[in-house]
């Protein structure tokens, strides 16, 4: 686990992004993944400044990150997850909603996480029995008691499938019939990390990819919250999962609805 300069170095090395990600910005180039799945030079960009960096401060951690080639993973290894851009559609729009998302997981379970918004300078950070913090404050998931109050985030993958929109969505209606409202940003470790800081009381995806709940399952957890997947079951995080994150009080129920 990091001490807390190891902390600090880190997260310097994330927020230092921000200048490669404006510059990238400037000449940016789109590569289509497949439906509604994109690349751009800014993610590539960023992931090999990341990766280059922790190289020189850990050289002994490897890397599991969206655009690069991740094979023999074990539960007992020691690993960065890095999304370089969550949100590489909303970038393309200039939406305003992407991070840099980077979590560290040790032996089964994440101990630290950082989730960084450039473009309104928002930086969520948590350490295992640390708290959860967002730009030096600490937060707390929402209190509100009952879950017809509640405003639940979601995300509408797997893109590659769209045919599995006519079911995603039929849970989502039993949802909504249950809750206040809904709210969609396009960047799950944004979302995950308003769960966090009781901007919103839940989010659920199927099929979330590791680095898009890593580091966000962290300053959630420190937070108050919980994560698991649609059956209640712990996530991998070394591969794809179905991802219920929430404020504890409202679990139960939301697995209920989606069951």
């Amino acid at each position: 686990m990091l001490n807390r300069q190891e902390q600090e170095n880190v997260i310097q090395i994330v927020l230092q992004t921000k200048d490669l990600i404006y510059k990238e910005l400037e000449t940016a180039k789109v590569k289509r993944k497949g439906a509604a799945d994109y690349v751009t030079n800014v993610d590539v960009a960023v992931q090999n400044y990341i990766l280059n960096e922790l190289h020189k401060l850990y050289p002994g951690i490897d890397m599991i990150a969206e655009e690069k080639v991740n094979e023999g993973l074990v539960r007992e290894g020691s690993y960065w997850i890095l999304d370089p851009i969550d949100g590489t559609t909303n970038l393309i729009h200039s939406y305003g909603q992407s991070a840099v998302a980077l979590g560290l997981y040790e032996g089964g379970e994440i101990t630290f996480g950082v989730v960084y918004n450039p473009f309104n300078d928002e930086l969520f950070q948590a350490a295992k029995g640390q708290g959860a913090f967002l730009n030096g404050r600490q937060i707390f998931t929402s209190v509100i008691p009952d879950i017809k109050d509640a405003v639940i985030n979601y995300g509408s993958s797997p893109y590659e499938k769209k045919e599995y929109g006519t079911y995603i969505f039929s849970v989502f209606q039993k949802l909504f019939m249950h809750t206040a409202d809904f709210r969609r940003s396009g960047s799950a470790e944004l979302d995950i990390c308003y769960v966090a800081c009781g901007r919103v009381e839940a989010y659920l995806e199927k099929n979330s990819k590791p680095w898009d709940y890593t580091a966000g399952s962290i300053v959630l957890t420190e937070a108050g919250g919980e994560i698991s997947d649609w059956c209640g079951k712990e996530v991998p995080y070394l591969r794809n999962s179905d991802v219920l994150c929430c404020a504890k009080q409202f679990k139960d129920a939301l697995l209920t609805i989606i069951e």
